[in-house]
């Protein structure tokens, strides 16, 4: 069965796919942080661009971060170019400007299963 999210004014928005241990890691996260990934997150879904992103085109094409700035630095790794879904690869708190090469890894390799998952489903 597939259920279809749409908002309060009748439009339709994505659900949520999330890889990995990408919302545990994000349920760990202060709560100001939950609620800024959040809203900036169902902006995605609703089709529109968050307010503070960047394409990732080091992880692969289509991946964008949504950049969250409290105290500290959390990304949240996302492909949204497909119609059944959001896919949320990754999500961490950034720790030194560049973003570690574990952590582009990490979301490569996350990129892979969504890929393989929708080949199976005949999405591809």
């Amino acid at each position: 069965m597939v259920y279809i999210s749409t908002d309060i004014l009748g439009g339709v928005v994505k659900p949520v796919r999330w890889m990995g241990s990408s919302r545990r890691d994000l349920q760990r996260a202060a709560a100001e942080v939950r609620q800024i990934a959040g809203a900036e997150l169902f902006e995605v879904q609703k089709g529109k661009s968050p307010s503070d992103f960047k394409p990732m085109a080091s992880v692969g094409p289509g991946v964008c971060e949504i950049r969250i700035r409290t105290g500290v630095a959390h990304r949240m790794l996302y492909i949204a170019r497909f119609d059944e879904a959001v896919y949320v690869l990754h999500f961490f708190e950034k720790r030194s400007r560049k973003t570690a090469p574990s952590d582009i890894q990490l979301a490569r390799k996350r990129l892979a299963e969504v890929n393989l998952c929708r080949h199976e489903e005949g999405r591809q």
